[in-house]
């Protein structure tokens, strides 16, 4: 079991959609946590919703600080334009997905950021997969 740590600026957007959508298809073979470097204080309302098109409800969840205890808990650290504010641990891997932060965009938009990164989770899931 491989365990996944999604990092975004304010875990409000991509990161939340990465750790749902992921846990959604991983069911229970691998594991996965979401975290921000300048966590915002909600998840913004227009991933809230089109996450809810997909059955997935996040009005419940509230973006975390990304802490060292919490990168050293994963195995793999996908990042997504935190940039140098992401701490690098040694013998973690490391994978930087460039994606259009959601936030304040058009609900279309914000659709087609979902479904990219929904294709890359199933990418992801494949190698991990292999990897077990």
């Amino acid at each position: 079991m491989s365990r996944v740590l999604f990092v975004c600026l304010q875990n409000a957007g991509r990161s939340q959609i990465s750790r749902a959508l992921f846990d959604r298809a991983a069911t229970d073979r691998h594991q996965a946590r979401s975290a921000g470097t300048t966590p915002a204080d909600a998840v913004h309302p227009e991933v809230i919703e089109v996450m809810g098109e997909v059955g997935i409800d996040l009005s419940e969840e509230h973006p975390s600080e990304l802490t060292r205890d919490l990168a050293e808990w994963a195995d793999v650290v996908v990042t997504m334009g935190c940039g140098d504010a992401c701490p690098y641990i040694p013998g973690k891997r490391y994978i930087d997905w460039q994606l259009e932060d959601p936030a304040g965009q058009p609900l279309d938009q914000v659709r087609r950021i979902r479904d990219e990164i929904e294709e890359r989770i199933n990418g992801l899931l494949a190698e991990l997969d292999r990897e077990a």
